[in-house]
């Protein structure tokens, strides 16, 4: 339908319309609130290839980021705090009472967005994110556009301008699992990452500053292998930024993963330096998800392509800072194919 149908309508009483998209064997359903992915099919494979809900309530409630689109800030800034230009600004913090996550408490992920273009393949979503929000300076006038394309292939297109001098970091925060739509787990996954180089985490799961070689521990996925490296029980538990490179660049392959028992393959190019790998493991959703499955911890795995976490109090780590008469412009590609 070119004006989408509606989903359903906000405890604020705004409807909320869900836009489908078909394209090189992939079918799409995105929805306004939180530029969200809410289905995704590929040709060929029943089941869903993301989490997610067939209802609008349980995306209000959501704790867990499924399948949006999260900034201004994707992932965590110690103390919710940073100094850009000299001056020092407080963000909202939303995790654990002390660090901003994904963008604070009223976040990408929970405001409606505005459908501006549409077509078979595509869809183009807007958000005006003003001054002052979450904390953040300036406002940032953000775009996003899905586009299904041959073969297999779900491009993600984040843009952004600003008028005075901010930090912009988003990412899409899709769970995928290439085997059955989460009703079972993704541990027997086999994934392969392009990253030499991780970042420990505190017990704030804010990094310690060090960028550490992969070489000889849990975070070496250089040669595909399962996520779960003894094939029961993932050690450790994935949450944590792989290091692709040291700046923004051109499109580049920095993940493959495929399904334990359907063979299914994604790949995943992009265009960040950082690759935020996390397996799901503290999943508990509001209700049931897509045809009704079950979700559960490990139900499905991100794979968040952004700017290294806390990079504002981190000179040396690439920088999210952008300036009046810049353009933000990240690109991610998913690409999928049968066995």
């Amino acid at each position: 339908m070119k004006n989408g149908e509606v989903f359903g309508t906000t405890e604020a009483g705004e409807d909320i319309r869900r836009f489908s998209i078909r394209g090189g064997g992939l079918t799409a359903n995105i929805i306004g609130l939180g530029a969200i992915i809410q289905d995704l099919r590929l040709a060929g494979h029943d089941a869903p290839l993301v989490l997610g809900f067939d209802r609008l309530a349980p995306y209000e409630t959501d704790t867990h980021f499924f399948g949006t689109v999260v900034g201004r800030y994707a992932n965590r800034i110690r103390d919710g705090r940073f100094t850009l230009a000299g001056e020092r600004h407080q963000l909202d913090r939303n995790f654990l009472d002390r660090h901003l996550l994904h963008g604070g408490s009223n976040g990408y992920f929970h405001r409606p967005w505005t459908v501006s273009l549409h077509g078979r393949d595509f869809v183009t979503l807007t958000l005006h994110d003003p001054a002052g929000s979450m904390g953040f300076p300036g406002a940032l006038e953000v775009t996003c556009t899905y586009r299904l394309k041959i073969p297999g292939t779900l491009s993600v297109e984040l843009t952004a301008t600003c008028e005075e001098p901010t930090v912009c970091n988003l990412t899409q925060h899709s769970y995928f699992n290439l085997d059955d739509g989460g009703a079972g787990d993704i541990l027997g996954h086999r994934m392969m990452l392009n990253a030499g180089a991780y970042l420990p985490v505190d017990a704030d799961m804010i990094p310690t500053g060090v960028v550490q070689p992969v070489d000889a521990t849990p975070f070496d996925f250089r040669h595909a292998r399962q996520i779960a490296s003894d094939g029961s029980v993932a050690k450790p538990d994935y949450d944590v930024n792989f290091c692709l490179s040291a700046a923004r660049g051109p499109l580049r392959q920095a993940a493959w993963v495929q399904g334990a028992s359907s063979g299914v393959e994604m790949e995943l190019w992009t265009t960040e330096p950082g690759l935020q790998l996390y397996i799901g493991q503290h999943v508990s959703p509001p209700g049931p998800g897509i045809d009704g499955i079950g979700y559960r911890p490990f139900s499905g795995f991100c794979l968040e392509p952004q700017i290294w976490p806390d990079a504002p109090n981190r000179p040396y780590f690439p920088q999210a800072t952008l300036w009046p008469g810049a353009v933000y412009h990240h690109v991610t590609e998913y690409r999928f194919r049968l066995p």
